[in-house]
């Protein structure tokens, strides 16, 4: 592992400190989560959904800030609240430059719903330990639904990783 990496990944704990310091549910997505399920693949950010109730907004803002993410509890509630867009806040480590994108869950949002309820707790070794995780069931209809968005062939490769590490072991029928 090279030094780049294991800041990396001390950012990403950094981040799940800051959200369990605050008693927010989480599952990690993305390039994070291929690491699992597929193979290994640079990135430098990292996806989230997050289930934020109000009354954690003022909270959520506070424990990011103790870690060099500045993110307003104004911008936090107005994604939360906004119906039209999906847009993720980002939270910018100033130090590092690395990026959390959170995406809220919203009402309605059922597809974000249910990959929240199947998350998976997978350990990932230090310095991230156990932590919940799209399942890759979840992750591939994410990823299918991205590279429509964006034809990003990245997700396809994700998906064909995913594929030939576990395929037997996906629920084909979900």
């Amino acid at each position: 592992m090279t030094d780049a990496l294991l800041e990396y990944e001390d950012f990403i704990r950094l981040v799940l400190d800051a959200l369990e310091a605050a008693g927010i549910d989480y599952l990690i997505g993305g390039a994070v989560a291929v690491w699992a399920w597929g193979e290994p693949r640079a990135t430098l950010d990292v996806d989230l959904v997050l289930d934020i109730p109000l009354e954690a907004v003022v909270s959520l803002s506070q424990e990011l800030k103790k870690r060099g993410m500045l993110v307003p509890p104004e911008i936090i509630l107005d994604t939360i609240l906004e119906q039209r867009l999906d847009l993720p806040i980002s939270a910018i480590h100033g130090a590092s430059g690395y990026k959390a994108d959170l995406y809220p869950l919203r009402e309605g949002d059922e597809l974000r719903i249910s990959a929240l309820s199947r998350r998976q707790k997978i350990d990932l070794g230090e310095p991230l330990g156990e932590v919940y995780l799209h399942s890759p069931e979840d992750l591939i209809l994410y990823k299918l639904w991205y590279y429509s968005l964006s034809q990003q062939t990245k997700h396809l490769r994700d998906i064909s990783s995913i594929v030939l590490s576990i395929g037997e072991q996906l629920d084909y029928e979900y």
